[in-house]
């Protein structure tokens, strides 16, 4: 046996084992209440995965993945996009689970599971047939399902019907038949690879492969198409191909709230989780993996000119600004209230603090009065926010959290720039390069530092990433070049200049 048989042999031997821990079984049920609990299963897919799928069900069902798996079931023609962000179980749900239960509510079936390579395809499927051949669950309500002959990697056929088989993505689809029966369901797992989401005319293959030779596989009552995958990436095809069929259904889940870390799959995750996931991975890559925000790195702003250094005592910066980037709604698609304070030292400018959240503008409200309430008697924050913003709402929000805080932040109106958004940030691009642009050392790992980063990396070109932080950067740091002196520095400055105060903050 060669060196690979003998590796794929213990891996599914490991698949069957976990298949018969599935859980013992009632030996004195009436066949009344077997007949009870089989029909339960068929109409409550929760109750179906608890019952005979206990050994994956170690976390309760989320409501998500209740409502996909009811949403397959009832469209016996159903084409549509799992987006769920990874360590959601797109895989289990959808190579396992939801094509038992439609074997166990329609019979025969002929499942066709996708993968990025044959290989790897006929992997994933060994989960579904394990757990037809060793499940003592399904083994006890619906018999032994093995069939001898049938039975091969990539390839089996159960006693009751169902019919399994794996491909490759890209691999001829034409003619797949057994006997009469012909595929009626299809899965394509996780197919977006380094490779395709790099090269559009890849995409574009793949893109034809899939509607011209695919789906026309597929024949008789039902016909149901799914495809799970994390939408990880700028460009993809299942991204080109959901904009070509706006009817099919795209079930979009991220795993979490990137502003609150509240998980989607609650019963399973906790929110600091997410966190840690962060601090790990990175916030842009884990935004990509887990909520398919996907961030462009260093079109314009390279990571590489960040540069940190300890923030020096705040009296002794010339002058300090807080720019309020204002946003009205705090939904989860809308803009960013972004709040940046920053410092001018010498020549620099330094990023002293912020706050950069998809939230009410009371939030950042808050965030500005804590900050103003807690200064020392020597320092001033000139606090600002543009003319285009103000509303009675606005103002009255003002009023309330100043009242509430017991300071007064004496917010200036700007007038609106008339230059183009896109023009101002890029202007920023030099005060980077040249070293000019200084962050604060101990914002490193601050949730709001990280996403005003974020929109600095993918700003570029036809960006369609939010840019709030760098929009109110650009406002903060025009106001403090007044009070750099012209030309070698010995000339009067453009504005005047708090006056320092050898105070400690």
């Amino acid at each position: 046996m060669k060196r690979s048989d003998k590796i794929a042999l213990e891996r599914y031997k490991r698949r069957l084992e976990f298949a018969r821990s599935a859980g013992e079984v009632n030996p004195f049920e009436t066949k009344a209440e077997q007949t009870e609990r089989i029909n339960r299963a068929k109409k409550d897919v929760k109750f179906m995965v608890e019952y005979y799928f206990p050994h994956y069900a170690t976390s309760e069902c989320a409501d998500f993945q209740i409502k996909w798996a009811n949403k397959v079931k009832d469209n016996k023609e159903f084409i549509g996009f799992a987006k769920w962000g990874r360590g959601q179980a797109k895989s289990v749900w959808n190579n396992v689970l939801i094509p038992f239960w439609l074997w166990m509510n329609e019979g025969k079936k002929y499942f066709v599971l996708i993968g990025q390579n044959e290989k790897r395809a006929q992997q994933l499927l060994e989960d579904i047939r394990a757990e037809f051949e060793g499940n003592p669950r399904i083994i006890h309500d619906f018999g032994e399902q093995r069939q001898i002959g049938s039975w091969e990697d990539g390839f089996f056929i159960t006693k009751g019907g169902f019919i399994g088989q794996a491909l490759g993505l890209g691999q001829s689809c034409r003619g797949l038949r057994v006997k009469e029966k012909r595929p009626d369901h299809i899965n394509c797992d996780d197919l977006e690879t380094k490779k395709t989401i790099k090269n559009e005319t890849i995409q574009t293959e793949h893109v034809e492969w899939f509607e011209s030779e695919l789906l026309p596989a597929m024949d008789g009552e039902f016909e149901r198409a799914t495809i799970s995958n994390n939408w990880f990436a700028d460009k993809m095809f299942i991204k080109k191909l959901a904009e070509r069929h706006d009817d099919w259904f795209v079930h979009e889940v991220v795993a979490y709230d990137s502003v609150t870390y509240e998980p989607k799959w609650h019963q399973k995750y906790s929110p600091d989780y997410f966190r840690k996931k962060e601090k790990k991975m990175g916030r842009a890559s884990a935004l990509a993996e887990y909520c398919h925000e996907v961030v462009k790195k260093g079109t314009i702003f390279l990571p590489e000119d960040v540069q940190y250094r300890i923030i020096p005592k705040l009296n002794s910066y010339k002058a300090i600004v807080g720019h309020w980037d204002v946003a009205y709604s705090g939904k989860p698609k809308s803009d960013y209230n972004a709040v940046r304070i920053w410092g001018l030292k010498d020549k620099d400018f330094q990023y002293i603090n912020g706050f950069v959240k998809q939230c009410k503008m009371r939030a950042a409200l808050d965030f500005m009065c804590y900050i103003n309430k807690h200064l020392p008697d020597s320092v001033i924050i000139h606090w600002q926010y543009e003319s285009q913003f103000w509303n009675d709402e606005v103002e009255r929000t003002i009023e309330e959290a100043e009242e509430a805080a017991g300071t007064n932040l004496l917010l200036y109106q700007i007038d609106t720039p008339k230059s183009k958004k896109y023009d101002r940030i890029e202007s920023l691009q030099s005060y980077w390069q040249n070293g000019r642009i200084w962050w604060n050392e101990k914002l490193k790992g601050n949730t709001s530092h990280l996403i005003g980063l974020d929109q600095y990396f993918g700003f570029g070109p036809g960006y369609k990433t939010k840019d709030d932080a760098p929009d109110a950067d650009h406002q903060a740091i025009t106001r403090l070049s007044k009070y750099i002196p012209k030309g070698s520095g010995k000339g009067k400055l453009k504005s005047g200049r708090m006056k320092p105060k050898n105070e400690r903050i």
